[in-house]
């Protein structure tokens, strides 16, 4: 079983950094919102630097997100944007602080990489909205955050979809970002996907693309032993000339059809403004039946 951070209570402090790209606009919106939530926030040396496409040297974000994780008071601990970085980086943080003082890492896309090396230490992260897309989320999806955030149940019942694959399935909710997920396979950051519910999703890759990566994670094994998946956005999901002629969801129903666990898919978490938060590490109940999906986070 994962360990779980304690949850927030207002007063807490909270820290901002930039582990992958640099911030293109300030988050000024988003400070405003996690302060009235009653949080303290605290900004990384990261948050307005920059070095090419980073948000500063990989020594730089390497120190940010360490002087975070070291520091006892704080909390929680919040990617401002994704982007490509964290690989970089990775290995070079010194993580076991967390097993004895959890906090909360939160964040997407490139933030797969911190939550898969997380999972490796049986310890939960949240999947969720950063402050460089605050602005553009959907009210839902900000609440869900901090529903995450300060342990307030979540649960969520989206309309059925006729792709789906009915069943019902309990296990520990794990993954993040397609691309990454094949990245880590054979690394220190791989994990055990047997007995999980895996969360999947992408944004501005081609439609072969991402074909190819999920038979690479099936003929790697990855899907054999599931309990259950949860499909999110696949968001810009472009076509080639000629056009390669499958949607996501012809490609991703084709390959995992040979298998009897439940599929839930277009559940709304990924690169989209209605990007609901996921507790991963978690134990969660999916339902998928002729009413929709609906995904129970256990109470920890």
């Amino acid at each position: 079983m994962m360990n779980h951070p304690g949850y927030l209570k207002k007063g807490d402090k909270i820290a901002i950094t930039c582990p992958a790209k640099s911030l293109r606009e300030p988050i000024t919106q988003a400070i405003t919102l996690l302060q009235s939530w009653g949080l303290e926030v605290v900004l990384g040396e990261t948050v307005n630097a920059k070095y090419h496409q980073f948000a500063g040297t990989d020594a730089l974000r390497t120190k940010d997100m360490q002087g975070f994780i070291d520091d006892p008071s704080i909390k929680a601990i919040i990617a401002a944007r994704g982007g490509y970085g964290c690989l970089r980086i990775v290995d070079d943080i010194d993580w076991t602080p967390l097993v004895l003082n959890p906090k909360w890492i939160v964040g997407f896309s490139d933030i797969t990489v911190f939550h898969l090396q997380l999972q490796t230490m049986a310890l939960q992260s949240i999947h969720g909205q950063m402050p460089s897309t605050i602005s553009e989320s959907s009210s839902e999806g900000l609440e869900s955050l901090r529903r995450a955030l300060f342990g307030e149940p979540l649960y969520y019942q989206i309309a059925t979809n006729p792709f789906n694959k009915q069943g019902n399935a309990t296990g520990e909710i794990i993954g993040g970002n397609l691309t990454l997920l094949l990245n880590s396979i054979a690394s220190a950051s791989d994990i055990d996907y047997a007995d999980k519910i895996l969360f999947i999703e992408e944004v501005g890759e081609y439609a072969y693309a991402v074909d190819r990566m999920l038979r690479a994670l099936d003929r790697a094994g990855k899907f054999k032993h599931l309990k259950g998946m949860v499909l999110g956005g696949f968001t810009n999901i472009k076509q080639d000339e000629p056009a390669f002629g499958f949607s996501t969801e012809e490609i991703l129903s084709e390959i995992v059809s040979k298998y009897s666990f439940p599929v839930c898919f277009g559940f709304p978490a990924g690169h989209l403004a209605d990007n609901r938060a996921l507790i991963l590490g978690r134990q969660a109940e999916l339902t998928v039946s002729d009413d929709g999906c609906s995904l129970r986070f256990a109470g920890a």
